[in-house]
């Protein structure tokens, strides 16, 4: 058995940030959850869709992992990146720094995983591991997930060596911080620009705030778009609301990240882009509660009036951004 001591596992809502909020504490670096959202500039949007899929998916954040990255650029730490074919070399990758006291963060897919309460395949999904004996692996998960958790060796290699959309190969990754960290407080403006940037400038019209407009355009079709709208239409706003977004696809993090950051940094901008995403907050909870009643009743009524509620956060956020690029 091989256990990483002394370590704080709490959960929080987010996968990716539950994760990196648990490697860096073990580094001395404790920050909240929006904190970590924010400087890895995690926010965005984007509508995908395929003819492959039932009904398309409306995402809040950027792609998997790529917050991770952000983050740790920004703030100078040293991240060490796996990935292998091999089931052999991808165990070894994730035993050797256990045993040797580090934590070890993985991107896997959380169909496979034991104590999953809802068995989709997600190839983007990310968690710490801490430990490990003859039977199971010990990690830490989203907070709804359960916090601490532990699920079989076994049913741990299925998950990370699975193949498709977003997965990686057998991806395990370290972060070590070394001596004079930049404080995070000098890379917060950094870190909020570069997500204003990308989110007004998309390179392409599904992401974005040209692709909230694209979805305002899309979502009144849904009830014709979906073979089974009982049943796609309340899980697409289930994964709006509650599966690991923290609410609001993203915007509730994303505005208690600029919250605290107004606590840091004087600046009319920042409380303006705060007072726009606390209002895009809102209305995003009343999109997925509008997509859910369309569904459950077959009433296009209810699609119609999300498509406007689209429309106008459309145009919130991209006011939002533009005051942020100000900064």
């Amino acid at each position: 058995m091989a256990m990483v001591k002394d370590l704080d596992v709490r959960g929080m809502q987010h996968c990716e940030t539950t994760a990196l909020g648990m490697l860096l504490r073990h580094e001395g670096l404790d920050l909240s959850e929006p904190m970590l959202f924010g400087l890895g500039s995690g926010l965005s949007f984007i509508y995908w869709d395929s003819k492959s899929m039932g009904l398309p998916f409306l995402g809040g954040r950027v792609k998997p992992f790529e917050l991770t990255r952000n983050l740790t650029a920004r703030l100078g730490l040293e991240l060490l990146v796996s990935e292998t074919t091999s089931p052999r070399k991808a165990w070894q990758n994730v035993a050797a720094p256990i045993d040797a006291g580090r934590p070890v963060g993985l991107q896997l897919d959380s169909y496979h995983l034991d104590y999953f309460s809802t068995k989709v395949h997600f190839g983007g999904h990310v968690v710490a591991m801490y430990g490990y004996d003859e039977q199971d692996a010990h990690l830490v998960d989203t907070d709804p997930q359960g916090g601490a958790v532990s699920t079989s060796l076994a049913s741990l290699a299925r998950a990370r060596a699975e193949r498709g959309p977003m997965t990686a190969k057998n991806r395990s990754f370290t972060i070590t911080a070394p001596v004079g960290l930049t404080p995070p407080r000098d890379r917060i403006v950094p870190a909020i620009k570069t997500c204003a940037d990308a989110f007004l400038h998309p390179p392409i019209a599904n992401l974005g705030h040209r692709g909230i407009a694209k979805a305002a355009e899309q979502v009144p079709k849904w009830l014709q778009r979906s073979a089974n709208p009982r049943e796609d239409l309340p899980q697409a706003a289930v994964l709006m609301e509650r599966a690991g977004t923290g609410g609001a696809l993203f915007r509730n993090l994303y505005r208690d990240f600029l919250a605290e950051c107004a606590q840091l940094i004087d600046n009319s901008h920042l409380r303006t882009g705060h007072t726009l995403y606390t209002e895009a907050a809102v209305f995003w909870t009343e999109v997925a509660a509008l997509i859910a009643a369309a569904g459950e009743s077959g009433d296009a009524d209810h699609l119609v009036r999300a498509g406007s509620v689209l429309g106008e956060l459309a145009r919130i956020e991209r006011s939002a951004m533009q005051a942020l690029t100000m900064l």
